[in-house]
Parts: C-alpha cells; sequence; structure tokens
C-alpha cells in the first residue's frame, strides 16, 4: 500500500470519527469540541493539495512505506 492511499485512510477514518464523537445526534457523541479536529484535518487536507507538506506523509516514509505515484 502507498503513502497516499494510506493518508487518504486515515483523514477519512479521523473525520468520520470525530463527527460521530462530535454531532449531538450520533450514538457516539462525547463532546461537540471535536468538530473542531474535523476543520482541523480538512484544514491540512486542503494546505497540503497547495504546498505538498503532510506530517503524516513524512511519518510514512521514515517508516518505509512507499510513495504514492
Amino acid at each position: 500500500m502507498t503513502s497516499e492511499r494510506l493518508i487518504r485512510i486515515f483523514a477519512g477514518s479521523f473525520v468520520l470519527l470525530s463527527l460521530a464523537l462530535g454531532v449531538e445526534a450520533s450514538p457516539l457523541f462525547v463532546n461537540a469540541n471535536f468538530l473542531w479536529f474535523t476543520a482541523f484535518v480538512g484544514a491540512n487536507l486542503l494546505q497540503s493539495g497547495f504546498t505538498r507538506f503532510c506530517p503524516l506523509e513524512m511519518m510514512l516514509l521514515k517508516a518505509g512505506v512507499k510513495r504514492g505515484g
């Protein structure tokens, strides 16, 4: 699996988890402040699209995951 696919999997998982924990209608609701984490993940995806800087990608490459392409 490439780093690009893993980044998408991580981002999607974190968005869904933070929405489940932050939306009051969810059975897993904890606190509405989890929605800030959803916004953080979205902002990071947006900036990485422009700057090509992604901390998770750097960690995955150091762990030996091959680069997506």
